[in-house]
Order: C-alpha cells, then structure tokens, then sequence
C-alpha cells in the first residue's frame, strides 16, 4: 500500500476505535506521532550542546589534567567527572578519548568515571531530557550520573583484575598513534585560528553522532507507532502490582531495561527519544533510569572497549556497568519515591512533536544561525590546513550496512515532513 494512504487509513482507524487500535491497546496516532517531531523539538539543544562540547575540546588541553587523574582517590575520581561532564557527548568520540587519558596515565577507576560523565552528564543530553522527560527526569539523570560513578568505582577497587588492567595499558600503549600536543589555552582562545579549531571539532561531533541520532529518533518514531503498549506491559510487568511485591518489579525493569538498551544498538543521544516512547507507554521509572543509563551497554560500544583494551577488560567493564545501572536505577526508584518526586507514566508524545510557534521556533532559528557561522568556520579551518599541508587523500568508506540504513531513514523522515503536512 502506498505510504500515504497507509498513514491517512491508520489516522482513520485509529480515529473510529479510540484507544484500542489495531496495534493494542493505546497505540500512538500514526498521524500525531511523528518522527521528524523529534528533530524538531531538540535541534536546537543539538547545536548548543555540540558547540559548548566544541569549544571545551578546542581550548581545555587534555595533557594537563591527565597528571590529577593517576590516583584513585576523591581528587582525581571528582576532576574525571568534572572533565567528563565537559566533555563530549558522542558515546563513540567518549570512548576514545577515555582511551586517550588511559593512556597518558590515568587510573583505570579514572577513566570509567569519564566514560560515564562523558555520556551522562553533559549538557545536551540534560537539555534533552528535560524537553521530552520533565525535570525530575533531569534531577534523576545528575543524581544517578554521580551516583553510577561513586558505585562503578567501589565495585572495581573491590574487584580490580590487577593483571588484565596491566596488560590493557600495555596494548594501548603499543597501539598509540600520534598523541594530542599540549597548548596554551589562553593564547588559542584569544586567537583566529582557535576559533577555526571550535568549528572543525563542532563538524566533526556532528560526523560521529549524526547516524545513531538519526537512526535513534526514526525507530522511536516506529516504535511508537507500532508496538503496542501490551508489549511494554508484558516486558516490564507493568500491570501486575499488587500481585508481585514492588520491590521485584522495580528490580526486574532495572535488570531488563539495558539489554533493551543494548539491542537498539544506539548511542546516549537517540536513547531520550526511545525513553520518551516507553514513558509514554507506562514503563516505571527504574526501568526508565536503567534504560538511559545504558548507552554504553549497546554491541558496537563493547566491542570497541575490545579493540582497545582486549577481551577480558572489555566485558569486565561491561559487567561492572551493567551492576551500577541496576543499582543505581533501583536507589533513585527508592529515594525519588521517598520524597515523592517519581513523575507519572504515559507523557503524550503527540503533544511533545507537535509544530507550534513558541520557544522551539524561535531557538532553532537561532541555532540554526549558529550551526551556518561554525560550520563557515570549519570550512575556513579546512582551506588553512590545505595550504599549510597540502591536499588532503581521501579515501572512500563504502556503502556499510548501517550508512545504508542511515540514508533509508533519513529518506523516511523527508517523506514524513511530506507527510505531516499534506495528511
């Protein structure tokens, strides 16, 4: 069937049965939901986000702060956080560089407490967070941040593999590249070619990121649509209170929402829009929690913890991930219930994607101004460094599974802004 007929016969249907449609009961509108209604209520966090993220990256020197980060105490797991935190939000470009401070000597212990910063705390994912989950969710999301990192650092002094962590910094060690150079950061801020740097490496968050949000928000918006709310009932056992115990329906949607996680294999951006849609569909807050909080559970993240530090390591740091995520996710379940903070289930997503002339229109237009000043800048940066190096190879990544997902995808948002305007 033609997929707009498909849209408006589904519009009809659901129009005629209510709430229960042909895909169960409360199934989103195919109409009011929409994909592109992602894009459009967080592009403008995006850019804000990617650009404080590209002026951290351009003016803080890793080198420096790498020498706080040898220890194992209080100082040095804080400024890990600190340096996370400020740091880039791409789940990929978060592993690296941890990678990158474990090599210049920072404590095991360290540098997970990066990884988690990195990918919970920064500032675009908060803004995130607070568009399509609500501010409690925002509260939750700082407070489970530190709360993982003070738990994943016990549970690895505890249990620290001595030997495998020696052997993971010897394969770094030999598999090094070119290591960052160190830089006055007061004379790169006050300089052109500073400010050149901001919109390459602005560019460049958006190179590394720009996929698995694409692909994250366009599932959403299928799974939206098409899986009914039973699915998510029977899932997370919402539904069966007062014939189970509380507690081992809180710990099962902690225990089950990573590898929910895991199998979108999505990184911490296009996780929100997913945990918007199993808010929506009455999923409990643990579960929620859990599911935010696994970004780096998703394969190809556990895989590239594997190129770098070799199997052991990889699934040992994994393993200790997914024992904070449950345990964190259950404290913030018990603490928020205590001062009764938990928001409650089923937030509209028709109400979240809808287009309307407020505070969103007016900070993209904004943004959108600002993505157009530092992408000229990347540009600029480009011919700068084509006449001091030379011309530039370059080399040809083929058409991978994923890209071509990609590219379907983004094909179907172009057809559902077609869509949403015609139906």
């Amino acid at each position: 069937m033609h997929l707009y007929n498909y849209v408006k016969v589904m519009h009809e249907r659901t129009a005629v049965s209510g709430v229960d449609s042909i895909y169960g009961e409360r199934a989103a509108d195919a109409h009011d939901t929409n994909n592109p209604g992602f894009f459009w209520k967080s592009g403008w966090a995006f850019v804000l986000g990617y650009g404080v993220s590209a002026m951290i990256q351009a003016f803080v020197p890793k080198g420096r702060l790498t020498q706080y980060m040898g220890e194992t105490n209080a100082k040095s797991l804080s400024l890990s956080t600190l340096f996370g935190t400020i740091s880039s939000s791409c789940s990929f470009a978060a592993l690296a560089t941890a990678r990158s401070l474990f090599l210049k000597g920072a404590n095991f212990v360290a540098t997970v407490a990066f990884m988690f910063a990195s990918t919970n705390l920064v500032i675009e994912l908060g803004i995130l967070i607070y568009i399509f989950l609500g501010w409690q969710f925002l509260i939750a999301e700082v407070i489970g941040g530190l709360l993982l990192i003070i738990i994943s650092s016990i549970i690895i002094r505890l249990t620290y593999p001595q030997k495998w962590i020696h052997d993971a910094r010897k394969k770094v060690e030999e598999e090094a590249g070119n290591m960052e150079q160190d830089f006055d950061w007061k004379e790169r801020i006050k300089s052109r070619d500073g400010w050149l740097l901001v919109g390459n490496k602005f560019v460049m968050e958006w190179k590394m990121a720009w996929e698995d949000i694409l692909i994250g928000f366009t599932v959403a918006g299928f799974i939206a649509v098409l899986v009914p709310q039973a699915f998510w009932k029977a899932l997370f056992l919402n539904g069966l209170q007062g014939q189970i115990p509380a507690f081992f329906i809180h710990l099962e949607n902690a225990l089950v929402a990573p590898f929910v996680a895991a199998a979108t294999f999505i990184g911490s951006m296009g996780n929100i829009p997913l945990a918007t849609v199993l808010n929506a569909n009455g999923v409990l807050f643990a579960g929620i929690m859990g599911f935010n909080y696994s970004d780096l559970m998703v394969p190809p993240l556990v895989n590239m913890n594997r190129k770098y530090y070799g199997n052991k390591v990889a699934f040992y740091i994994a393993l200790v991930m997914y024992g904070s995520i449950v345990l964190t996710a259950l404290l913030l379940n018990y603490g928020f219930d205590l001062f009764h903070l938990i928001p409650e289930s089923g937030k509209e997503i028709a109400s979240l994607t809808a287009f309307k002339v407020d505070y969103t229109f007016w900070f993209n237009m904004v943004f959108i101004a600002v993505a157009a000043i530092l992408t000229y800048l990347n540009v600029r940066f480009k011919k700068t460094q084509s006449m001091t190096i030379g011309h530039h190879h370059h080399h040809s990544e083929g058409l991978s599974m994923k890209r071509s997902i990609v590219y379907l995808f983004a094909g179907m948002v172009v057809i559902g802004l077609f869509l949403n305007i015609l139906v």
